[in-house]
């Protein structure tokens, strides 16, 4: 495998911490959400955070599968939602991907979403780890 890219971020202070990029692009505080005992307010968090970054790449590759099919899916969108669950004595994520494409039957879209999901490197690292339903709507 060759690399193309690769991200540097520090972390620091676990979920009531902070984290910055090599490149200082990124710089935030976190803090754990009411839900999750903390103090909540106008700080992001390691869910929030993983949302935006599968929602990006998800929509990355749903372009990629859409151009190979000729499909226009600029106007898509995908909301991303992610869970953290407490399982018996542990915690595990769990994810769902709403995918919208404007002006395309629920049938068609759910069957783009889906060769999107295999395709998209995201849905790849937490294939068999995590469970994750696309939903065209």
């Amino acid at each position: 495998m060759e690399k193309v890219y690769t991200a540097v971020v520090t972390a620091k202070g676990g979920r009531d911490g902070h984290i910055k990029s090599s490149d200082d692009v990124l710089d935030l505080d976190l803090k754990k959400p009411k839900e999750m005992g903390g103090e909540g307010g106008d700080y992001t968090n390691p869910e929030q955070l993983f949302a935006g970054a599968y929602g990006a790449c998800y929509l990355g590759a749903l372009g990629t599968v859409a151009k190979k099919d000729n499909v226009d899916v600029s106007e898509a969108t995908a909301e991303v939602h992610v869970s953290f669950n407490k399982d018996d004595n542990a915690y595990a994520l769990s994810a769902e991907l709403h995918v919208h494409i404007p002006d395309m039957s629920l049938e068609d879209a759910q069957r783009l979403a889906d060769k999107a999901h295999r395709a998209c490197p995201y849905s790849k690292a937490v294939r068999g780890n995590i469970d994750v339903k696309v939903i065209a709507d």
